[in-house]
């Protein structure tokens, strides 16, 4: 059994031509022999991830959906530039060869990026990994401290300054969910309406010292080293990257952090090894964040409350397509009750705050 995560036949609809990628990247990447082979990574919602082999030299292909219009929730020339300027101050993004704004090439902008070829964790650690609790505690703390390290990026030597305006981040975020959430209402959905106004009435200033926010930063979105898997070697997903408050992306981070003690309902949410044996809970993760970051952090409770407003939104925005007739995913049927278990778990930490 094999522990990498491996591409599989493209799927109808979505296929690549080779005789046509393999002159353009020939064109711009210097070493290039023979023919490449191409198949399609099977994960992800978003864009779609090709792998385009050649002999002794993988890359990763990336390129909207087919049929998709909105070129700013799928901008190509963005995640480019963050993988390309980014790696100057963070190693672990995946260095970004060529960018092809040409959308008559394939139908559609598309970057190549090298392939970083390692163990990515999804909802359990396999056994074949060998972790004692030990090892898992190490691997947890490595996780954090790649999150505290990414935070504290000197983006502006990075020529990332203009990625995003952190001045009013925490009251555009809150504001931005709250209006993206009604747009996303259905009749059967909660309304939010207590949790919306305890965030506004609880919002702190700004982070005196912004950075760059990942925004979807996860186990499955960080690479393992295959031959050392206690070490990242990478780490994805870098489309909805900006700047920002980063005690919001640890808000962020946390909503998906479920621990070994919490309810049963909540488990069913879990995609990741947050409750293995070793794991750190939600609370001791904020306080080794707090020390590694050299920070107070005295009202966490906000930011993990906006972190499950935030997914609540994601969510319901999935199952608004459903409701619709949009998406005939069945899967999806099931995310109403996911936004109201989201929506329980708020008011509950909003009962016991004392903020």
């Amino acid at each position: 059994m094999t522990l990498t995560d491996q591409s599989t036949q493209v799927r109808p609809g979505e296929e690549l031509d080779a005789a046509v990628i393999d002159p353009y990247l020939k064109g711009h990447i210097p070493g290039l022999q023979g023919s490449p082979t191409i198949s399609q990574f099977p994960g992800g919602a978003s864009n779609l991830t090709y792998l385009v082999a050649y002999p002794g030299k993988e890359f990763v292909l990336r390129r909207p959906p087919f049929g998709h219009k909105a070129k700013s929730a799928h901008d190509m020339g963005r995640e480019f530039r963050i993988l390309n300027q980014l790696n100057a101050g963070f190693p672990y993004c995946p260095k970004a060869h060529v960018h092809c704004t040409d959308e008559a090439l394939i139908g559609g902008e598309f970057y190549v990026m090298e392939r970083v070829n390692g163990i990515i964790l999804r909802s359990d650690i396999p056994a074949e990994l060998d972790l004692d609790a030990g090892r898992t505690e190490a691997l947890c703390k490595s996780f954090i401290d790649r999150l505290v390290e990414l935070h504290q990026v000197d983006y502006q030597a990075c020529g990332l300054a203009d990625l995003g305006k952190p001045e009013g981040y925490v009251q555009r975020q809150i504001e931005g969910w709250a209006s993206r959430y009604e747009k996303a209402l259905t009749p059967d959905a909660p309304r939010w309406e207590q949790v919306i106004a305890w965030l506004r009435e609880k919002m702190p200033a700004d982070h005196p010292r912004p950075g760059i926010v990942h925004n979807d930063y996860r186990f499955d979105n960080v690479i393992l080293d295959s031959t050392n898997p206690m070490r990242i070697i990478g780490v994805l997903d870098w489309e909805m990257a900006t700047i920002g408050d980063p005690l919001m992306d640890l808000g962020n981070s946390l909503a998906y952090w479920i621990e070994a003690g919490d309810p049963a309902p909540v488990q069913l949410m879990r995609r990741q090894p947050s409750n293995a044996p070793g794991m750190l809970t939600r609370q001791q993760f904020v306080d080794y964040y707090a020390e590694r970051a050299g920070i107070r952090i005295d009202n966490f409770d906000f930011y993990y409350c906006y972190g499950l407003f935030r997914l609540a939104g994601i969510v319901q925005q999935i199952y608004y397509r459903f409701f619709h007739g949009q998406t005939q995913d069945k899967r999806f049927a099931q995310f109403i009750h996911m936004n109201k278990l989201l929506e329980h778990m708020s008011l509950q930490l909003i009962g016991k705050s004392s903020l």
